[in-house]
């Protein structure tokens, strides 16, 4: 049994995440800022706590991300309390290094700082999440239309991430990147607003738009997309149904 430390472990992939390490046998215990069950108290913006929370762990799982430009300065906090920690993986974004948006671009920097640290790591990279589709057609409930760029993606499942992230502990760091995943399906904005559409059963129709400049050129062309067969099972459709 080995023994793990999550970071972001309560967020949208780091529950189902967690409870996948725990049904392989591992023990796991969640960083938060807040007390819990199964929790240890620290702040990742500060450094407070952190090396007290990393005590006694074989593993460190760093899913923990912030929209507000704090996940290089968490990074750094992260790493300097893991002197002894024997395996660290890491979330991060297919295509960060290809689409020029600032919210990548820290995650780049993320991915430098764990390659010059020291530590053993894994860097995990995946597509987008079904959630978030989901999320950006949602957000247009008032509207009497739904707007989709033209644009692909191929979105996964937090769940089959989850199962990814389980072989990646169970297995010795890389100490690179492993295999970018990404989910069953690629299609287009439009495609998946269909979709949509049909789960939510609304009557609203679907506007496709095309979007100017560099960002959304690049998901135009694929950037956010992964090569090789795909890695994830959950299709859009399965995760709205």
């Amino acid at each position: 049994m080995t023994s793990l430390l999550v970071t972001g472990g309560t967020g949208r992939l780091g529950r189902p995440a967690v409870n996948a390490f725990r049904a392989a046998g591992h023990q796991v215990r969640v960083l938060s800022r807040r007390a819990g069950p199964d929790r240890v108290v620290a702040d990742l913006t500060t450094g407070e706590g952190l090396a007290a929370a990393v005590d006694g762990a074989d593993l460190v799982v760093h899913l923990a991300t912030s929209v507000r430009g704090k996940d290089a300065q968490q990074t750094r906090n992260l790493l300097g309390a893991l002197a002894g920690v024997r395996h660290l993986v890491v979330m991060s974004i297919a295509g960060i290094d290809r689409i020029p948006l600032g919210y990548y671009r820290g995650k780049l920097e993320v991915e430098r700082l764990v390659e010059d640290s020291g530590v053993p790591y894994t860097i995990q990279r995946a597509t987008q999440f079904h959630d978030l589709v989901d999320e950006v057609f949602a957000a247009q409930r008032y509207l009497p239309v739904v707007f989709a760029p033209r644009m692909m993606m191929q979105p996964i499942a937090v769940e089959d991430v989850a199962t990814r992230l389980t072989e990646l502990v169970g297995a010795p760091p890389l100490k690179g990147r492993a295999p970018d995943i990404g989910g069953p399906e690629r299609l287009s904005v439009p495609e998946l607003a269909h979709i949509w559409k049909r789960a939510k059963g609304t009557r609203r129709p679907i506007v496709p738009v095309r979007l100017g400049g560099k960002v959304f050129r690049a998901f135009a062309n694929g950037e956010a997309m992964v090569d090789g067969p795909a890695y994830g099972r959950i299709t859009f459709a399965e995760h709205l149904g």
